[in-house]
């Protein structure tokens, strides 16, 4: 409903065929994300960094394909977009690495990859293993939580400016990009990232939440 929803609201589309929805998250109640991509007949690409957490959804039938090929996920991204085919894809990696790549697309070929953006990492623990930060890979980012919690925080809050910049930059251009209500915005805005909305008070984020603007 979720996604369905946004679409009507932000695409004025009932139907989502070769619309692109990015994501992240794959542990608990985010595993959703890709089923529900698939039934509502777009494109979802969702990143995980936790590898097990990527084989056991698709194990479980709720991603269609994984890679942790940034190349062949652009690759798969255009052929079922150009076709109009619902794909679920898991990327195992860094979701700022995904978006970032999204970027670049956009820099180089001019195109907008992506219609619909979200978040569901668990921000509401950013510092103990709910957010992992782009600069290193998922074990030794785990081993630097353990050994030094301080620059694991510091190295965090630079991955949320820098994941905060390329949704920005997409945004820009016309992607719609939602808040799950997982403090991901809430985070990104303590880290510095530029997530304020224009004109409006501290409390005022740029992108809604999807309980006021989708559900509500």
């Amino acid at each position: 409903l979720t996604v369905l929803n946004a679409g009507r609201r932000y695409l004025k589309a009932e139907d989502l065929s070769g619309k692109v929805f990015v994501t992240s998250g794959l542990g608990g109640m985010s595993g959703a994300q890709a089923k529900a991509a698939v039934i509502a007949g777009c494109v979802g690409i969702i990143a995980e960094v936790d590898e097990a957490a990527l084989l056991k959804r698709y194990k479980q039938g709720w991603l269609m394909e994984i890679s942790n090929n940034l190349d062949h996920c652009i690759a798969r991204l255009r052929d079922a977009r150009k076709n109009k085919i619902a794909l679920s894809l898991g990327y195992h990696g860094n979701v700022v690495d995904l978006w970032e790549r999204l970027v670049y697309e956009l820099d180089t070929t001019g195109e907008l990859l992506v219609d619909l953006g979200s978040d569901q990492t668990s921000c509401h623990n950013p510092f103990s293993g709910g957010y992992y930060p782009v600069q290193l890979g998922f074990e030794e980012a785990k081993q630097l939580l353990s050994t030094n919690p301080g620059k694991f925080r510091t190295m965090v809050q630079e991955s949320l400016r820098r994941h905060v910049a390329a949704i920005n930059r997409l945004a820009d251009k016309g992607m719609f990009f939602w808040d799950y209500g997982n403090a991901f915005l809430l985070e990104a805005q303590r880290a510095g990232a530029d997530v304020e909305k224009k004109g409006g008070n501290k409390t005022e984020f740029r992108y809604p939440s999807y309980v006021q603007h989708i559900m509500g």
